[in-house]
């Protein structure tokens, strides 16, 4: 991790301004296209989440606003930020299942997939990482949407970035999934969201590379 001097920094009139927002994060939800990538994955027999998890990680720790954070006093920067996803369990409630984002994909897969199981078994909204280092996921397999807010603390407000996807649909001879992103405006803008969504886009658009270098 490494403070970030306000100083120098070029976001500095606007990490102030919206620093003191009541309500200020901001979000965004885009159609991603899965026509190569879904069959690629059901083939190699991974999970769904597990893959969307790292996809979402990877594309995030490569982007600094998705590892920057508001503090009391200067902003700061994390070196890798690590996913935390909801899991459904028993009883129709979910369970967070946190784990430490690694860019080989094979073992991130090992790892997640793992954890998923657990989770399922012994429940629990307790967060491995107790630091806001995170990167906070949910998905929402059952519908379809066009837009998403996820609930946030606001005294202070929460600057870790969250990300939904929801059902995946057929749209003529494309197989599309809405994939939602929310972020405080203190740290990033829409600019940074668009390179997040083109980063996913590409990964979705060769899973073979993924899958090979594994």
């Amino acid at each position: 991790m490494r403070i970030i001097n306000l100083e120098n920094w070029p976001r500095r009139e606007h990490y102030l301004f919206f620093k003191e927002f009541e309500s200020p994060h901001f979000s965004l939800c885009v159609e991603m296209d899965l026509t190569i990538f879904l069959p690629a994955i059901k083939s190699a027999k991974i999970s769904f989440t597990a893959v969307i998890m790292y996809l979402v990680a990877r594309a995030a720790n490569s982007i600094p606003e998705f590892r920057q954070r508001v503090r009391e006093d200067n902003p700061i920067e994390h070196e890798v930020v690590h996913p935390s996803a909801t899991i459904l369990t028993k009883d129709e409630l979910f369970a967070f299942c946190t784990v430490e984002y690694k860019a080989d994909f094979k073992e991130f897969i090992r790892i997640t997939e793992k954890e998923i199981s657990r989770v399922k078994t012994t429940p629990s909204l307790e967060e491995k990482i107790l630091d806001d280092n995170m990167l906070f996921m949910t998905s929402i397999p059952w519908v379809s949407f066009t837009s998403f807010m996820h609930p946030v603390k606001l005294n202070p407000a929460d600057s870790v970035p969250r990300f939904a996807w929801g059902k995946y649909s057929i749209d003529g001879e494309k197989i599309k999934m809405p994939l939602s992103v929310q972020g405080h405006h203190a740290v990033m803008d829409g600019i940074h969201a668009a390179r997040f969504y083109d980063q996913i886009q590409t990964l979705l658009d060769h899973p073979q590379k993924l899958i090979k270098a594994g």
